[in-house]
């Protein structure tokens, strides 16, 4: 039975690794992943907050909130001062419905004075007091119409703007729910619940650990043999020879030289200058940010 786990090791020690400990890569560097920094957009205290190290988070997905309370109560109070205003909105044909009506009352008459005229059962003098009237009261008309139009467009903005401060209140009471923006891991937390929080503190880190890709050096000499989107050998270096292959895409390729970094080794330790890649890998969960390791093209 001994000898058969002594078999297994061996086996599963071959497999991980890749050409020996003597393995020559064509670049080196450490693996990375995309880190995004979630930092509080609303002032006030910290009531919940469950983003502990370690934890996979979903996109979207709430996990704290800061006290809305105030921000609350100031949207309760401008939607009162909307209903307000858009009570004090005033009803047009209400408004000009007495007037309309002598109006109407001057046009029938004008029209029996022109019709007893025709019959000389009347004189020219009723007609033009009854014409004059009724231009009169369609000036009158026109003025109250006009005032009630300014009035009205007065209150209309008084009303937008009143919902533009609401909408601006739902926005911070919306900023208040902590919530991560990518599905990942947290790598490290700020902040805790029941502190004080201000607009740009941070609260903690995330980081996508499924996709994480290696940034590596390249020489000039290297430059042209690689491309965007070119497949690539990924070796994680666990040390004492051991690593594991990945298969790797080229995403990136650095469009400036930058002089060696010291604690990088290119295939050409004579160059100057060398260029930064991202080779991304999909993680199997083995790989770790920091973790040193080798390019093959």
């Amino acid at each position: 039975m001994m000898k058969l786990e002594n078999l297994l090791l061996g086996a599963a020690a071959f497999l991980l690794v890749s050409c020996g400990s003597d393995m020559k890569y064509d670049a080196t560097g450490a693996f990375e992943a995309t880190e995004v920094l979630i930092s509080a957009e609303g002032n006030g205290r910290l009531m919940q907050f469950c983003a502990d190290e370690g934890m996979v988070v979903k996109a979207g997905q709430e996990v704290g909130i800061i006290d809305t309370v105030q921000l609350y109560l100031k949207k309760l109070q401008l939607a009162a001062t909307r209903k307000s205003v858009d009570s004090q909105k005033p009803d047009m044909n209400k408004q000009v419905a007495a007037l309309q009506q002598q109006l109407n009352t001057a046009v029938r008459e004008r029209n029996r004075v022109m019709n007893l005229l025709k019959e000389d059962a009347a004189n020219r003098k009723q007609l033009d007091d009854w014409e004059a009237q009724i231009t009169l009261l369609e000036k009158q008309i026109d003025a109250q119409r006009s005032t009630l139009d300014n009035s009205l467009g007065s209150l209309t903005e008084q009303s937008s703007s009143v919902n533009i401060q609401i909408a601006q209140i739902e926005d911070q009471l919306q900023k208040c729910h902590v919530v991560s923006p990518i599905t990942g891991t947290v790598l490290a937390k700020y902040a805790e619940a029941g502190e004080l929080m201000a607009v740009g503190k941070p609260l903690f880190k995330v980081a996508d650990l499924d996709k994480v890709y290696i940034r590596a050096y390249i020489t000039s000499a290297q430059l042209e043999k690689v491309k965007l989107g070119q497949k690539a050998k990924v070796y994680a270096d666990y040390g004492d020879g051991i690593h594991k292959e990945y298969e790797g895409t080229v995403t990136w390729i650095s469009e400036t030289s930058e002089f060696t970094p010291k604690t990088i080794l290119t295939e050409d330790e004579r160059a100057d200058l060398v260029y930064a890649i991202k080779v991304s890998v999909k993680n199997d969960g083995s790989i770790k940010i920091g973790m040193y390791g080798g390019v093959c093209f």
